[in-house]
């Protein structure tokens, strides 16, 4: 039973997104899916911790895993944008006579989810960086603006939005890797200076900066990661 615990726990992130999925759909309501995203990233998180502590990394555990982060974190996002762009256009979304050809652009995040996690798993290279925009992280993206979307947030900015987001999944544009080998400042900088600045910036602003965490993240992996190995080097 212990070897299992583990993927128990991936299966629950699975479920998470599924309903998720559900629900964003059932109600109409994109803002549903920030929360499932959360509560799925716990698991995420959850199911790796139990399997480095108890020891129980497996190939298995690694591909389960997988195919969990791209219901969650590309399925369930995707189906989220489709409701936010077909809202936009004031379209009913269950009426398919209705449904903009222009709402499906919103599901190219499931395919460059897959690609990404695709490249993650054979890449050898991506411990203490990303190559490219991790699939939580861009469904966090995704999922906020779906969540505080404002009034002026027309239909052409979704658009490009979703663009970009399936751009920086498979580009090679380094990212901090939030894993601590240990608690020193010395080798953990970047990731020190984004929690830092994250926090201030949320205790500052509040909810108000929800939607802009992940690109204040992606901003400073971009910079930080360019001024620090020219400062090594």
């Amino acid at each position: 039973m212990k070897k299992h615990i583990p993927n128990f726990i991936t299966c629950l992130n699975v479920l998470t997104g599924a309903i998720g999925i559900a629900v964003v759909l059932i109600s109409k309501d994109p803002t549903w899916a920030l929360t499932f995203v959360i509560v799925a990233a716990f698991f995420d998180f959850l199911d790796g911790l139990v399997a480095r502590v108890l020891n129980l990394q497996s190939e298995f555990g690694k591909q389960l895993d997988s195919l969990a982060d791209l219901i969650s974190f590309g399925v369930l996002p995707a189906f989220a944008f489709l409701v936010s762009i077909n809202s936009a256009q004031s379209l009913e979304l269950f009426d398919f006579k209705l449904l903009s050809p222009l709402s499906y652009f919103g599901l190219l995040v499931v395919p460059f989810s897959a690609l990404r996690l695709a490249k993650f798993n054979l890449a050898t290279d991506q411990s203490d960086e990303f190559k490219g925009l991790p699939v939580p992280a861009n469904a966090l993206m995704i999922t906020t603006i779906a969540f505080a979307q404002p009034d002026f947030i027309g239909v052409e900015v979704l658009l490009v939005i979703t663009a970009v987001s399936c751009f920086l999944l498979v580009s090679n544009i380094p990212m901090i890797a939030l894993k601590f080998k240990s608690l020193a400042w010395k080798g953990n900088e970047l990731r020190y200076s984004l929690l830092i600045l994250e926090i201030l910036c949320l205790i500052i602003f509040q909810l108000s900066f929800i939607p802009f965490v992940i690109p204040t993240y992606i901003v400073v992996s971009v910079i930080g990661n360019s001024l620090y190995k020219t400062f090594v080097s």
